[in-house]
């Protein structure tokens, strides 16, 4: 697969501290639905100008949503670790809680998390914290899957709910743009979302266009998607917040800002490139950042809204330009892994993204690289980097657990157009417990 071929995504800046934008073809995901069985293509319910969240209370994971999957319908999402999930065979789970598997087994913490989440540091399966899933292979080394498709793209984050895999990207000119696939190599643009943009966003903040770098989770009921709102170069930024209790039906209920900086400020830091993880408890913490003082963590209540005024640093580059971004905390096997980009997004083939990853014993840190150098000084051990033939950078990447293995979802910009391409690893972890991912 050559990246050249696949479409552009214009606008899709993250916000950091430099360069130009995108060089896509500014297309959007088509904003006329996708297939039968793909998202529901409702638009949002309401801004409440407070963040409210959803009432929903889960429960075995209700509200809707697919928990309890005998055969691989149980929610995967995208954000960090959490509980176990009791019960049988359960669907394909990324970073968030626990996929909920077998008949009605409910996925929580053990030990009184809620219930309910999906995608996280529990698997579905007899190793509730991934140790028998997604170790390497020298005979079996990580590969790339062949994808075919609409693939331009840009900041993707995934979750496996309804029978499909849902993508979410940063948007073209208004929202977030989304696609669909049954089985993570044929690709299918869906809706466009949130679009027109939420009405808080320019109340808060002047000139947005799109919304970028979303976040996809399942916890309580709902899907929780997090999103940014800010304007390239600049920390006066937002992290929004909507909700639905199913993917396939229904409508977003848009909540409004979860945290933003420098209202008023001064802040060192930037609200932008979220990611929602769990703890060992089943707790959900919200990741984020780009360049300036680094990456930050914040604790969130049952509904997804800030739990606390506590603000942890977790990474920064004090001698590297401040130059990261995109965090990203999944948890395998009595660690909690940072993944992270470092350097610079959104210049086509002049771009110099990698994705880096450090991790730690505890959610809060200290994280750390394979070599002791804690990520707050700057560390990080490469994951993934540009070819310099087929693709100039790769980075802000997502990991998503199936049953039996891992991913790791990204964007690179070609070689030949500097277009940014949907790229999916296999990603697997050596004996010493890092991971090794294929790329770019």
């Amino acid at each position: 697969m050559t990246g050249g071929t696949a479409s552009g995504l214009g606008g899709a800046g993250l916000g950091g501290g430099a360069g130009g934008l995108a060089s896509g073809s500014g297309g959007t995901a088509g904003a006329s639905g996708g297939s039968a069985g793909g998202f529901a293509s409702g638009g949002t319910s309401g801004t409440p100008s407070g963040g409210g969240m959803a009432t929903s209370n889960g429960g075995n994971g209700g509200g809707g949503a697919p928990t309890a999957g005998a055969s691989g319908a149980g929610a995967a999402t995208s954000g960090g670790s959490g509980g176990t999930a009791t019960g049988g065979d359960g669907g394909a789970s990324t970073n968030g809680g626990s996929s909920a598997g077998g008949g009605g087994g409910t996925a929580g913490a053990a030990g009184g998390g809620m219930a309910g989440m999906a995608g996280g540091g529990g698997s579905a399966g007899p190793d509730p914290d991934r140790c028998d899933i997604a170790n390497y292979d020298p005979d079996d080394p990580p590969e790339m899957l062949p994808l075919t498709g609409p693939l331009g793209t840009h900041d993707p984050v995934l979750i496996h709910a309804h029978g499909r895999y849902y993508l979410f990207q940063t948007g073209g000119n208004q929202g977030l743009n989304t696609k669909t696939s049954e089985d993570l190599l044929a690709w299918q643009d869906g809706p466009t979302i949130l679009a027109p943009n939420p009405s808080w966003v320019s109340q808060h903040i002047q000139n947005v266009m799109n919304l970028w770098a979303p976040d996809i989770s399942y916890f309580n009921g709902q899907y929780h998607l997090y999103y940014s709102a800010s304007t390239f170069g600049s920390n006066h930024s937002c992290i929004g917040h909507a909700t639905r209790p199913a993917l396939d039906e229904g409508e977003w209920d848009d909540h409004g800002p979860v945290i933003c900086s420098n209202e008023p400020g001064p802040d060192h830091w930037n609200a932008i490139d979220p990611n929602v993880a769990f703890d060992e408890d089943g707790t959900p913490w919200l990741s984020f950042g780009s360049f300036w003082g680094g990456l930050k963590l914040i604790r969130l209540d049952e509904n997804g809204a800030r739990a606390d005024q506590m603000l942890h640093s977790i990474a920064a580059r004090p001698d590297g330009g401040d130059a990261l971004e995109a965090p990203f905390i999944v948890r395998r096997c009595g660690y909690y892994y940072l993944f992270l980009s470092f350097d610079s997004c959104c210049k086509g083939t002049n771009s110099t993204y990698k994705i880096m990853v450090g991790r730690a014993t505890a959610i809060t840190g200290p994280y750390v690289d394979k070599a002791g150098t804690p990520l707050m000084q700057g560390g990080g051990t490469l994951l993934v980097q540009g070819d310099g033939t087929k693709y100039a950078a790769a980075g802000h990447n997502a990991v998503v657990f199936t049953d039996d293995a891992a991913y790791n979802i990204y964007h690179a910009y070609s070689q030949q157009s500097g277009d940014p391409v949907l790229r999916i690893a296999e990603l697997v972890w050596d004996d010493d417990g890092w991971p090794i991912s294929a790329g770019p």
